[in-house]
């Protein structure tokens, strides 16, 4: 029972706001595209996948990191009680652990078209580097912004089986929705970042956060207007929009307070309604 228990503290089971937060660009992605005036078992069946996908790379990506990062980790206020940087698990029975979760993603995978198939494969040296970034880079958010909404992109060819320009738009606007909603997660362990020598987007841009996030968030909803025009979306969807840009721009900009921890944690985790905002205006958007 205390091996179950570590193996849920590794991999983060009980703070489901990672893998939600993984999840909504797949369903965006897949409502996006689906013909919702066909059969729609594909569309549940996909969803399925798609989260269980979710649960299980966010869950490996957790070990990974833990992995690289075990010696920074011990350091961190919030971080060295993990149960790689504390000694509670070896890291040969983490990465274990870690290969045995991507065989499981792998078999979810595999229910998918080639195309698909082969664009999540080449994803995957960028999903497990993404750590070391935080090491040279003040930008490690923008590469997880490419990494962590790519399931978009998937969603999308699972049932078009190639790409145009609606979904490069809506996932460009969801890696500046990542890069803000990181920036702001970052912001709880900035000072011992600075001490340690990581980088951050929380750390470049410290003295203007605020104006960064209005950047970031103003071109998530930039993309979701013009995405939503080349989808030839009903008015209705625009419309609504406006609940999306008020939750970003009037609690999340508003609310968030770099010098408060447990702010920056809220309204981190406001960003899984968010997900669930936007779902529900592409599903407004594609009603005739």
């Amino acid at each position: 029972m205390n091996q179950l228990n570590l193996f849920i503290e590794l991999t983060r089971l009980k703070k489901p706001i990672g893998y939600m937060l993984l999840f909504w660009p797949c369903i965006w992605g897949l409502t996006l595209v689906y013909d919702f005036s066909q059969n729609k078992n594909i569309y549940f069946f996909y969803s399925i996948l798609f989260f269980l996908g979710a649960v299980l790379m966010r869950s490996a990506g957790c070990i990974v990191n833990d992995v690289l990062d075990r010696k920074f980790d011990k350091l961190v206020v919030r971080t060295k009680d993990r149960p790689i940087a504390s000694g509670k698990i070896s890291v040969k029975l983490s990465l274990f652990y870690a290969a045995i979760l991507c065989l499981l993603a792998f078999i979810v995978l595999i229910n998918f078209n080639l195309f698909t198939i082969l664009l999540a494969l080449a994803s995957m040296p960028l999903a497990f580097t993404y750590p070391l970034m935080k090491r040279y880079t003040y930008w490690p958010q923008l590469f997880l912004g490419v990494t962590f909404n790519y399931g978009l992109v998937l969603a999308w060819t699972s049932i078009s089986g190639s790409l145009n320009l609606v979904p490069l738009i809506f996932y460009l606007g969801a890696i500046f929705w990542t890069l803000g909603y990181d920036t702001i997660y970052g912001y709880q362990d900035i000072k011992d970042d600075e001490i340690i020598g990581l980088k951050s987007t929380s750390i470049k841009f410290k003295g203007t956060a605020k104006i960064f996030l209005i950047i970031c968030y103003s071109i998530l909803i930039f993309s979701l207007v013009v995405g939503g025009y080349l989808m030839d979306f009903n008015l209705y969807y625009f419309l609504f929009l406006i609940i999306p840009f008020t939750q970003l721009f009037l609690y999340q900009i508003k609310t968030f307070d770099i010098n408060a921890p447990s702010i920056c944690l809220k309204v981190f985790k406001s960003n899984n309604f968010f997900g669930l905002l936007v779902l529900i205006n592409i599903l407004i958007g594609k009603v005739s």
